[in-house]
């Protein structure tokens, strides 16, 4: 015996208000990385009193939650394997809902009365804070009904997606054993809310590559200073550097097929103390973006040589790095289609929209689903009087994003689980 999707919905709907508040409570003490003592106090007390097994972080501030199922033949206690031959009956049934937790360094401009007090200069602004919050209204719903659902779910509240690898850090903690080492999850699905791109409540997704690769490339280039008066004397470093970032782009452009895109956005630049002096070292970073393996690797190549050309035509050294970040997010084509039909059923057909293209944004939950079967979705939360198209994206200090979604979503997580705990 599985939920109804209308069931599930009107208790995630009667869960509004405290939704709301939790979620206002995680915006107003935003926490950057892998260390979140606040917000996993947050989380933890909003979990308090749930028939949950929780574990937290031993080098990072995450929570682990696993709920066991209490339906016929779903067993109890790890490795139970009741309920099928060799153990791979419907007590080996597992899956894995994610939600992300940290914010961002950068200071918040939407003037909302429970914005972090000003001088904080963290912000969430992609959502993190909803993400959380869904994922704790989806343990609510299931730990209610836990007699109903056949087998069990691990809940994954994760720091440090924005950079710091925090899907990484909680796979070698062993979050994916945490039912149980012959309980890994059959599946593991991921929501992600938009300030922009769809209206409020469209949930949208593909199957196959999703999001971006995302790598790092560090460069240093190294001169010789003296006064700016006399740049003969010195050998400047900022024209060589201001001539690598010009060249990177021309390089990509004329080297990588369009419909296989490469992105490489540089976003930090730092040179010099004063206008009259001339340093001896300017140095920038960049994102990079990509989807194929192939591309990676001549990245990997390609961008340290254009800067080491570049150098020595100036008669200067340079030190390139090139890091690989988080992998491409390639969603099972199967678990894609399985939710989007979740989505179809449980709120309507209006409600799915088929994404055509993967955009070049990346997660770390590519991690996660490179372990295992399954799927990220995007969840519209534009408000009601801004325009998806141009509405201020995730991660700019004026992204706001729709309350109104915060039931919905706790729904759609609680929902893939049951049904694909049933179909498994």
């Amino acid at each position: 015996m599985t939920f109804s999707p209308t069931s599930l919905r009107d208790d995630a709907a009667s869960q509004t208000d405290e939704l709301i508040r939790l979620r206002r409570a995680l915006h107003a003490v935003p926490e950057v990385g892998l260390d979140l003592p606040r917000t996993q106090e947050t989380v933890l007390a909003a979990l308090d009193g749930l028939p949950l097994e929780i574990t937290t972080g031993r080098g990072l501030s995450s929570v682990t939650a696993v709920l066991r199922g209490g339906a016929s033949g779903s067993g109890s206690g790890s490795g139970s394997g009741e309920g099928g031959e060799g153990g791979e009956g419907r007590g080996a049934r597992c899956v894995l809902l994610r939600g992300d937790m940290d914010a961002l360094p950068l200071t918040e401009r939407t003037g909302l009365p429970f914005a972090a007090p000003a001088g904080t200069e963290r912000m969430h602004a992609c959502g993190h804070d909803l993400h959380t919050t869904m994922l704790v209204g989806a343990a609510r719903l299931l730990a209610a009904h836990r007699e109903r659902l056949a087998g069990d779910v691990i809940f994954m509240f994760q720091p440090g997606e924005e950079g710091y690898d925090g899907a990484g850090h909680m796979l070698a903690e062993g979050v994916l054993d945490a039912a149980g080492p012959d309980r890994r999850p059959v599946a593991a699905y991921a929501l992600h809310v938009t300030s922009g791109m769809y209206h409020a409540g469209v949930l949208a997704a593909r199957g196959g590559p999703q999001l971006a690769a995302s790598s790092v490339l560090d460069v240093t280039v190294r001169g010789a200073g003296g006064h700016g008066s006399q740049p003969h004397k010195s050998r400047d470093p900022i024209p060589a550097a201001c001539e690598m970032v010009t060249a990177l782009q021309t390089w990509i452009t004329r080297s990588f097929d369009v419909f296989d895109p490469v992105v490489l956005t540089v976003g930090r630049f730092h040179a010099g103390t004063a206008t009259n002096i001339i340093p001896d070292t300017a140095r920038f970073a960049a994102t990079v973006r990509s989807f194929s393996t192939a591309n990676l690797a001549r990245l990997r190549e390609g961008l340290v040589a254009v800067c080491e050309g570049v150098a020595a035509a100036h008669g200067l050294t340079v030190e390139a790095r090139f890091t690989e970040q988080y992998p491409v997010t390639v969603n099972d084509v199967g678990e894609a289609a399985f939710a989007a039909d979740a989505v179809r059923e449980t709120f309507g057909e209006e409600r799915y929209v088929p994404m055509e293209n993967p955009i070049l944004g990346a997660e770390d939950f590519s991690r996660v689903i490179d372990e295992v079967p399954g799927a990220m979705l995007f969840l519209g939360a534009t408000l009601p009087d801004r325009d998806p198209e141009t509405a201020p994206s995730n991660h700019s200090p004026l992204a706001a994003f729709d309350e109104s979604v915060l039931p919905d979503g706790a729904a759609l997580y609680a929902e893939l689980a049951t049904r694909r705990l049933a179909a498994a």
